[in-house]
This record gives C-alpha cells, sequence and structure tokens, in this order.
C-alpha cells in the first residue's frame, strides 16, 4: 500500500477469544457450591474448571496460562526492588529503601508482613514508571493481589505451582465480583479496585495455607465487607497516591481476614450478597468520590499545588522527585 512503512500483527489482547455458545459452569458463589456439591474440589481446581469452559481449554493449558501470569508478576517485583525510574510520575523509588530498613531489622511486624509491604510497593512504582505489570484486577490496583500471594509464599517457602493455584483461587473470586459488581473506580470508587483485589487475595491465602473452601470464601466475605466504601480519590489527578497505602491496606487487610477464616470466625453475610451490596455501594458514592479529581484528597491544598506544577513546571518538578 502506497505510504505505508511497515505492517505489524498484534496478538489478541484477551487470550482466551470469545464465542458463540459459551456456557460455564458457575457464575455466582452459590452456584459454584451447588456445583461442587459432590466434587468436594478445592478453590483452584473449581477455577480451573470455569476456565476451562471459558476457554475451550484442557486443564493443563489453564494451569501454564496462569503460571506464565505469575512470571510477569513475579519479574515486575524484582525489577521494582532494584528502582525504577521515570519522569512524569509524583512518588519516586521507595521500595528499595524499605527493602534496606527491613533487611536491618528496623521495622516493625514479622518477615510476612513487611514482605508483603515491600512487594507491594515494588509492583506499584514498576506499573507508575511504564513497566510490564499485570491488572488484577486493574493497573491502579495491582499491587495488593499479587504483593499478598508472593509475600506469603516466599516467606513460607511455597513452591511455585502453589502460587499459581492461589492466583487461580483469586482470579475466580474475581470473575464474580466483575460480573455482579465492577472492577472500575469510575464506577465503585476504590473499593471496586483495592477492594475486590483484597478480597481476591484472601480467600488465596487461606487455600495457601491449606484452608477449606468455605474458609476461603469467609475470608473473601470478610475482607470485602471491611472495604466497602472506600473512595477514589487520586492526588494531582495520578494514580500513584493514595493508590499505594490503598493497595497496601488491601493486602494487609487480606492477611488479617484469611488468619480469621482459618481461625473460624463468622462472616455472617454470605460472599454472592457481600458482593450485591458492593455495587448497590458503589451506586450510592457521589460521584466526586469515584476517580473523578473532585473531591477527598484530589481537591486538598496540597494536592492542588502538585497538580498545578505538574502542569505548569514539570521538569522541575519532576527532578524534585
Amino acid at each position: 500500500m502506497e505510504g505505508v512503512l511497515s505492517i505489524k500483527q498484534l496478538n489478541p489482547v484477551l487470550p482466551v477469544m470469545a464465542r458463540k455458545d459459551l456456557q460455564v459452569p458457575f457464575i455466582t458463589c452459590n452456584k459454584m457450591l451447588e456445583y461442587n456439591r459432590d466434587k468436594n474440589k478445592e478453590l483452584w481446581q473449581l477455577a480451573t474448571d470455569y476456565e476451562m469452559a471459558r476457554g475451550n481449554i484442557s486443564a493443563e493449558e489453564v494451569f501454564e496460562k496462569m503460571r506464565n501470569i505469575i512470571h510477569i508478576m513475579g519479574d515486575a517485583i524484582v525489577s521494582g526492588l532494584k528502582g525504577t525510574k521515570y519522569a512524569d510520575r509524583i512518588l519516586g523509588s521507595q521500595s528499595p529503601q524499605f527493602k534496606e530498613k527491613m533487611d536491618a531489622g528496623a521495622l516493625v511486624g514479622g518477615d510476612a508482613n513487611n514482605r508483603i509491604i515491600l512487594y507491594t510497593s515494588a509492583m506499584m512504582e514498576v506499573k507508575s514508571s511504564m513497566g510490564v505489570i499485570v491488572a488484577a484486577p486493574t493497573a491502579g490496583s495491582c499491587g495488593a493481589l499479587p504483593g499478598a500471594l508472593f509475600g506469603i509464599a516466599h516467606s513460607s517457602k511455597l513452591h511455585e505451582d502453589d502460587i499459581v493455584k492461589a492466583m487461580l483461587s483469586a482470579g475466580l473470586i474475581g470473575v464474580f465480583i466483575a460480573v455482579h459488581a465492577t472492577f472500575a473506580a469510575e464506577v465503585g470508587g476504590c473499593m471496586a479496585e483495592t477492594g475486590s483485589g483484597g478480597g481476591m487475595a484472601a480467600a488465596a491465602i487461606v487455600e495457601m495455607k491449606g484452608g477449606t473452601l468455605d474458609q476461603s470464601i469467609s475470608a473473601a466475605s470478610l475482607a470485602l465487607q471491611n472495604s466497602l466504601g472506600i473512595i477514589c480519590d487520586p492526588i494531582g489527578n495520578r494514580v500513584e497516591a493514595p493508590c499505594l497505602g490503598r493497595n497496601v491496606m488491601a493486602a494487609t487487610n487480606a492477611v488479617s481476614c484469611a488468619n480469621m477464616a482459618l481461625s473460624d470466625y463468622e462472616h455472617l453475610v454470605p460472599l454472592d450478597e457481600v458482593i450485591e451490596t458492593m455495587k448497590l455501594v458503589g451506586d450510592q458514592i457521589h460521584h466526586t468520590l469515584r476517580c473523578t479529581n473532585l473531591g477527598g484528597l484530589s481537591i486538598t491544598k496540597a494536592a492542588k499545588k502538585i497538580e498545578a506544577m505538574l502542569e505548569e513546571q514539570p521538569q522541575q518538578f519532576f527532578k524534585s522527585c
């Protein structure tokens, strides 16, 4: 063609394509439990059944696709811990100094908790420096889920297959949220993003620690209950702060709820009903508090000063960070 210098063919964005007459074995937690009544499968195995039907692929393909995903996540964490540089952002590379303090024994808390904070921070810094991450469940909430699961796995010296299984479990909880609520902060506030990531992580952590299917579901319910109503109010109109802190909060909330569920705390409200409530609460959150830069921390004097500096003298601001 005249004037065309080159043509590049791209692979599909979605690794599993839609098709006509697609059917899945279940689409709610209750239907999943009915499906599993005579099968006694673990959450990751139920996730595999779902993905086999959804993608028309084998169990082995499902498992290896998820392994590829966790490799991307793991590489991002390693990259973040080396330090990241990017001009157009508010927060600089902070995870290396956290690691330095952690290694020196200068921080409060156990190895697992601090490792989770470290990994969550590293992942968020890679995202903010335009590195390769997995939006799980979104880019703005990409740190909580992998940060929690890799942190637990590394501190407990678990096998890579355990992370794959955990991530499959988390993904299935995410399916229920995506279908019956939302992952979008513009629709449901930060509850929809970091809240969802925390609920997904909580269920997966229970499974990593040998808990039951019912305990995993309980953990997800508890974590999502704790996240209801969280607003989205990015500083400087950038998805960096308070996003980082809320990812850390979601990851540590996941650990707490996993431990509560493993101890058979009562979650009281079934997971499906909590997810329905997420949707209702999201609809009630004022539009100024749903990622519009019109409310919350977004309109503080400090935030508006940062925003003005970004617009008027970006290079000077970036050099100072």
